[in-house]
């Protein structure tokens, strides 16, 4: 959801969107063809996440009863709600930044109403209501994920304030959309970008390609992603709750630090990588 969108390029509806870029889903607006796009999307990944993504998100696909019908959010909330203190909120699709921030940090997450096109089964920009649902939603039902999330939505105000917003938003996209974690059956998926994707959950886990590097928070902050194409590096993590631990810092000096650092290149290895190799701890893994 990050990013500056201007809302005449936008594929959702943003005519009834409330001042917090709220709607209403409104269930009887799907048609047959947005209803028989959910079903195709749900069978696919759902036959391939298994052995493919981390033991949290397919717990939360079962508790969520990997719905084989568009779900109604409002519903879906509750259950939620009731274990972590999550809830949906039903957006047109891309909110701006302060708003998707002051959201996630009342443990809030947008989710877009609309559904792809036929044609956009395996590729499409704008995140759509599979994308958000199926990638997104089952992370939210494990406990530290969602405190995570929680805690990095609070980061926003000081990042826009420190104009440190694209550093933050690499964050968002490194471990939330494309997030790899090293699990005792071997490295396994979890980000919504590869998990609501066939060939990039393939790619992402099997590919010789990619780059795979031990999460650091610097390192991400200074990486630049791809949107119209497979990553070139991944970051892994040894557990979620390393993750969870680094949002008690302060990221205004880190800020500081990189702000007259120059990016680094996804397609390239950088000075001081720790390169993942399966089952070996990141303090050991192989520098450059």
């Amino acid at each position: 959801m990050l990013g500056a969108h201007s809302n005449s390029t936008l594929r959702g509806d943003y005519a009834r969107a409330r001042p917090d870029y709220t709607v209403d889903q409104d269930m009887a607006a799907y048609s047959d063809t947005d209803r028989r796009v959910w079903r195709q999307l749900m069978r696919r990944q759902c036959a391939i996440v298994r052995g493919a993504a981390c033991d949290a998100f397919v717990r939360g696909i079962d508790l969520l009863q990997a719905p084989p019908e568009i779900p109604e959010l409002a519903r879906v909330s509750d259950f939620i709600a009731a274990r972590t203190g999550w809830r949906l909120v039903a957006v047109p699709g891309f909110i701006p930044d302060a708003v998707f921030f002051a959201h996630l940090a009342a443990r809030r997450f947008p989710v877009s109403v609309w559904v792809r096109r036929p044609d956009e089964i395996d590729y499409l920009v704008e995140p759509d209501l599979f994308h958000d649902f199926f990638g997104h939603v089952p992370m939210l039902l494990h406990p530290v994920f969602a405190d995570y999330l929680a805690a990095y939505g609070a980061k926003g105000a000081q990042a826009e304030a420190l104009g440190a917003l694209p550093r933050l938003a690499r964050l968002y996209w490194y471990m939330v959309e494309f997030g790899l974690i090293d699990t005792p059956a071997g490295l396994r998926a979890y980000g919504a970008g590869m998990l609501s994707s066939k060939a990039e959950t393939l790619y992402s886990l099997d590919s010789p390609q990619p780059h795979r590097i031990w999460f650091d928070l610097a390192r991400v902050m200074r990486t630049d992603y791809m949107i119209d194409s497979f990553q070139k590096t991944y970051f892994v993590l040894p557990d979620f709750e390393h993750l969870y631990a680094v949002m008690h810092d302060d990221f205004a000096p880190l800020y500081r630090r990189l702000a007259d650092t120059p990016d680094i290149d996804p397609a390239t290895r950088a000075p001081g990588d720790r390169v993942y190799a399966p089952h070996a701890s990141p303090r050991h893994a192989a520098d450059l």
